[in-house]
């Protein structure tokens, strides 16, 4: 996708083929040179050129190529492999997209190997060009470049979630009737996809952070301290929403249970009112005689009986809400 030669914080031009990669690491002549290669979904045999030229483990390479791996940080002889997964939301449908970075990290290159359709590193890398002290630091001003435009992007990802579970908390308490049931599993769902992408994540650039792995530029250190921080941020977000989605979830059965229940009394109430004729008309025989019968007013009487009684059940259930 791109790959470019930086010499003291700023880009050279090569007079190079793209798939020069030979070459184009033979750029490198000053201490601080190192090589960025960006590379998007390489087949196999795409990327063994790349491994032969910047001298890759293959197990690292294997990675890459295949992906589908959980964050993490892995070092081989004179390199680092690191791995982190990108995160973007698609919002009418409640859903977490997820891909994955490799990125391999020597003393004087580079290597980005991007797969997903999410977290394109062209951004990432023209903000680093513009940061010419962090971009002097070496390579490791390109790895925090990428973990910082992926952190970020779980921040993003973070607040639209966190709007999708307010929504869900004030369809729960509302006093309509809603199915809620199933959006609350999709962002449950959706809420342990990111927490697979950011946990993993949070010990690698810890020790980034506190200068722990070899290989990282201690001056480049605060740097990854800013990212580690919105990481964390990340993290307790996530752990935040869960528990919320739990509590809400466990609501609205409470709420359904508390609908059925009303339901099953306005029937028993509807029930009872339907039975007052049928006992006052049951009690003579089957509506004959009913009293009074052969008398004019008997009818009447019989009449009167079974709407007072349906009225005082009525007023009654009124009165207690059951209807």
């Amino acid at each position: 996708m791109d790959s470019a030669l930086y010499r003291r914080g700023e880009r050279v031009e090569t007079n190079c083929a793209p798939h020069d990669y030979e070459t184009l690491r033979a750029g490198v002549q000053e201490p601080g040179d190192f090589v960025w290669l960006g590379l998007y979904m390489p087949s196999e045999r795409e990327f063994a050129d790349v491994a032969a030229a910047f001298h890759l483990h293959p197990l690292a390479v294997e990675d890459a190529v295949k992906a589908h791996q959980r964050p993490k940080l892995e070092r081989y002889e004179d390199s680092l492999f690191l791995v982190l997964k990108t995160l973007w939301y698609v919002d009418e449908d409640d859903a977490v997209e997820t891909g994955e970075i490799n990125i391999f990290l020597g003393s004087d290159f580079v290597v980005t190997v991007r797969h997903g359709r999410g977290a394109r590193l062209a951004p990432a890398r023209h903000l680093l060009e513009q940061q010419q002290h962090a971009l002097s630091q070496g390579p490791s001003s390109a790895v925090y470049a990428v973990a910082d435009h992926v952190v970020d992007g779980y921040l993003a990802v973070v607040r639209e979630l966190t709007a999708d579970v307010d929504e869900v908390e004030t369809s729960v308490f509302s006093p309509r009737r809603t199915s809620d049931s199933a959006r609350i599993y999709t962002l449950k769902r959706e809420i342990a996809e990111v927490r697979r992408a950011v946990i993993p994540l949070r010990d690698p650039i810890r020790r980034f952070a506190l200068g722990e792995v070899p290989g990282i530029d201690p001056d480049i250190e605060p740097f990854f301290r800013d990212v580690l921080d919105h990481l964390n941020q990340a993290a307790e977000v996530v752990d935040s929403l869960e528990s919320l989605l739990s509590s809400a979830f466990d609501a609205h059965l409470a709420q359904v249970t508390v609908q059925q229940n009303d339901d099953m009394r306005k029937i028993s109430a509807w029930v009872a009112i339907a039975a007052v004729p049928t006992a006052v008309t049951g009690f003579f025989g089957q509506n004959l005689p009913y009293p009074g019968f052969g008398a004019e007013g008997g009818f009447i009487g019989s009449s009167i009986m079974i709407i007072v009684g349906a009225a005082l059940l009525y007023w009654l259930f009124r009165a207690r809400n059951w209807l």
